[in-house]
């Protein structure tokens, strides 16, 4: 999450070194440690019982549940999350919320499913959230960017 918002600042929103937001950084790396990290991996061990399979009528089991029930839910959840530890107030933080959601989950599903359903049928369920997490550091980029619009 940390390097996704590096990326972010310096590279989609070119602020340089000298206005690049040192706090926004270590806010987005809490995050990914606190919040997504724990939650996507407890949610693959969760998905991996539901549909324990390996096959790929499995893998695309586990990748509709993942994007149709899981995405909406977390980006639902991160977005305003940000805006908390941001400090916006609850208004506002729900205006951005109807404001950035359908767009980041319009996002979502352009990179994603492709991602998840070949991660749910080649990768071991151990070795899952590091695929994820390096596919990451460009959606984190695109999160950060997104959740720091104003």
């Amino acid at each position: 999450m940390g390097l996704g918002d590096i990326v972010s600042q310096q590279l989609v929103e070119r602020r340089g070194l000298q206005e690049h937001q040192t706090r926004r950084t270590w806010t987005m790396v809490f995050l990914g440690c606190g919040f997504v990290g724990p939650v996507v991996g407890g949610w693959y061990k969760i998905l991996d019982r539901l549909i324990p399979g390996t096959t790929k009528l499995d893998a695309l089991k586990k990748m509709f549940l993942d994007q149709g029930a899981f995405a909406p839910c977390f980006l639902g959840c991160f977005l305003p999350l940000v805006g908390t530890l941001n400090g916006l107030s609850a208004q506002d933080n729900w205006a951005k919320l109807q404001r950035d959601y359908p767009d980041a989950l319009i996002t979502n599903y352009y990179l994603w499913p492709a991602v998840q359903l070949a991660n749910f049928y080649l990768v071991p369920l151990h070795y899952r959230l590091a695929v994820v997490q390096g596919v990451a550091i460009i959606w984190n980029s695109y999160l950060s960017w997104k959740a720091h619009q104003l």
